[in-house]
């Protein structure tokens, strides 16, 4: 849950660094060990990653954001822009990180559990490793991963999957995930999750 100071201060725009979220999206999802740990993010524990909540809304093309993975350092500023952001990140994480992950506050105070671990994984999903020529992960000289964005894996509107069918190979896929039941039970979720725990404390 986001902290109650930052809900409490909802007339200004914030940004707060989440070390606790951080610290329970690794050992939740990426942790061999997770409760709900997934293979798919295996590439992220050498991954350095800043989470931050923040009260400022997103809006784009219609849809209200609610979560956003950035690839670190920013990318497409300025120079004193660029400076200016990396000093700011820098301040909030002690160093700059291999991902940004940021979520909003509000949104998130809203959420089952179900939604907000699903939130989490899709931004996690977006923290990709890269591949070269051959489909096969890259590495750094230094062993470690050479992270990239992902894109989604599908890009379609349901109402031309409504009027058409799901012809694309990628929206077939999705369709039959969606068609069997779902991998992680709602009770494994509630256990890794703190918000049902806190609640029935």
């Amino acid at each position: 849950m986001p902290p109650d100071d930052l809900m409490q201060d909802m007339a200004r725009e914030r940004f707060e660094p989440a070390d606790d979220l951080r610290q329970w999206i690794v050992d939740t999802f990426i942790a061999d060990d997770g409760d709900l740990s997934n293979p798919d993010h295996a590439h992220l524990a050498t991954a350095e990653l800043g989470i931050l909540w923040t009260t400022a809304e997103n809006n784009r093309h219609m849809r209200s954001v609610i979560g956003q993975a950035e690839i670190m350092p920013p990318m497409a500023m300025g120079r004193w822009q660029k400076a200016r952001a990396i000093a700011q990140i820098e301040d909030w994480f002690g160093e700059v990180p291999d991902f940004l992950i940021t979520f909003s506050a509000p949104a998130a105070a809203t959420m089952d559990d179900t939604s907000f671990c699903a939130l989490v994984e899709h931004e996690l999903y977006h923290c990709a490793q890269g591949r070269d020529q051959y489909g096969m992960p890259k590495f750094g000289r230094d062993g470690r991963p050479i992270f990239a964005m992902r894109g989604h894996d599908v890009e379609e509107f349901v109402g031309v999957v409504a009027r058409y069918g799901a012809t694309d190979p990628m929206v077939s896929a999705m369709v039959d995930a969606a068609a069997n039941r779902p991998a992680i039970a709602l009770a494994d979720i509630r256990g890794a999750c703190g918000t049902c725990l806190r609640a029935a404390a």
